[in-house]
C-alpha cells in the first residue's frame, strides 16, 4: 500500500512532467510564494492603516508619500495598487457638487477680466492667488463659512478665515493683513484670482486691491474649472476633516487653523515633488536666488 506522502509525491512528479518543468522549479515556486505572501501580510499592514487613517480617501500616490515620509519605507506604485485591489482597499471618490457653493450674483457688479486663463503652473510664490470662499457643516447641521485664499506656486494656504455669516468681511478679513506683508514689488506683480461672487465684485473689495497695486482677475461665470485650484483645497479639506464632531463654533475655528498649519507643513504633494507646500516654497526660492 502506498503512502500518503508518497502518492502526493508520485502527484507532483506527473505534474511536473506533464507541465514540463522540474520538481525543484515547482519547489523553488512555492518557497517563492509563501514568502511573497509574508511581504504582502507586511506591506499591507502599512497600507491598511494609511488607508484607514485617511477613512478611504487615500489614493496610491498619497500611500506611497505617506509610506516614505512617516515610516521611510519605499514601495512602487503598481504594487501599492495590487495590494489594495486585492484586499478590497478601495478609494472612495469625492462626488463634484452641481450646485454653487453659495449664491453667485453678478447684476449690476463689476466684473474683472479673466486674465489667469487656467494658468495655474506658476513658477514663483506671490505671482498668483486663488481664492474663494465655502460653506461647513458641523456640531447638529451648523454651518459656517471658510475663506480661503492659495499661492498656486507653492500650494500653500496664505490667508484663511472662519465665519458665522456671508457678510463682505468673509472675504475682506485679513486682506489687508496679506497684502502688507507683501513688499511693493510682489505687490505690483500679484494677480488675485476668484468668481463672479458678489464678495469679489464688491466696490470695498475692489478699491483695496487697487490701493495696494494688486491686478485682479475673475472666472467665466458659471466655469467653477476657472478656480480650480482653491475648489481642490476645499474638497480635500472636507475629505479628511470631520467637522460634525466639532460641537462648537470655537472648535471649529481651532480645527480649521490646525488643518491648514498640517496643510502647509506636513501635508506633502505629489506634484510639489513629494514636499509640503512649505518645503516647495523654499525650493522655489532656493532656485531664483
Amino acid at each position: 500500500m502506498i503512502s500518503r506522502a508518497k502518492s502526493q509525491k508520485l502527484k507532483v512528479t506527473h505534474l511536473c512532467k506533464t507541465a514540463e518543468v522540474s520538481e525543484s522549479g515547482y519547489y523553488k515556486y512555492l518557497k517563492n510564494k509563501d514568502h511573497k505572501k509574508q511581504k504582502d501580510a507586511e506591506s499591507l499592514a502599512l497600507i491598511s492603516q494609511i488607508f484607514h487613517d485617511k477613512k478611504s480617501k487615500a489614493g496610491i500616490r498619497t500611500i506611497q508619500m505617506i509610506l516614505e515620509r512617516k515610516y521611510g519605507v519605499k514601495m512602487n506604485l503598481k504594487k501599492i495598487a495590487r495590494i489594495k485591489k486585492e484586499y478590497g482597499l478601495e478609494t472612495k471618490i469625492r462626488k463634484k457638487n452641481p450646485h454653487n457653493i453659495f449664491a453667485k450674483k453678478s447684476l449690476e457688479a463689476r466684473t474683472a477680466p479673466n486674465i489667469l486663463r487656467q494658468k495655474f503652473r506658476q513658477k514663483q510664490p506671490n505671482r498668483v492667488y486663488s481664492t474663494d470662499i465655502s460653506y461647513l457643516f458641523y456640531a447638529d447641521g451648523k454651518r459656517a463659512y471658510l475663506s480661503a485664499t492659495k499661492d498656486l506656486a507653492s500650494k500653500e494656504i496664505v490667508a484663511f478665515n472662519v465665519s458665522q455669516s456671508l457678510g463682505l468681511d468673509t472675504a475682506y478679513k485679513g486682506l489687508d493683513e496679506l497684502l502688507t506683508g507683501l513688499t511693493a514689488e510682489q505687490r505690483k506683480r500679484l494677480i488675485i484670482h476668484s468668481d463672479q461672487g458678489t464678495h469679489y465684485t464688491h466696490p470695498m473689495y475692489i478699491k483695496t486691491l487697487k490701493k495696494y497695486g494688486v491686478t485682479q482677475s475673475m472666472s467665466r461665470k458659471g466655469n467653477c474649472l476657472d478656480n480650480a485650484p482653491i475648489e481642490s483645497f476645499f474638497g480635500h479639506f472636507k475629505d479628511e476633516m470631520d467637522l460634525k464632531s466639532c460641537k462648537n463654533y470655537e472648535e471649529l475655528e481651532k480645527s480649521v487653523a490646525k488643518y491648514v498649519n498640517y496643510y502647509n507643513n506636513e501635508r506633502a504633494q505629489w506634484g510639489l515633488k513629494k514636499m509640503t507646500p512649505a518645503e516647495y516654497r523654499c525650493h522655489l526660492e532656493s532656485l531664483a536666488s
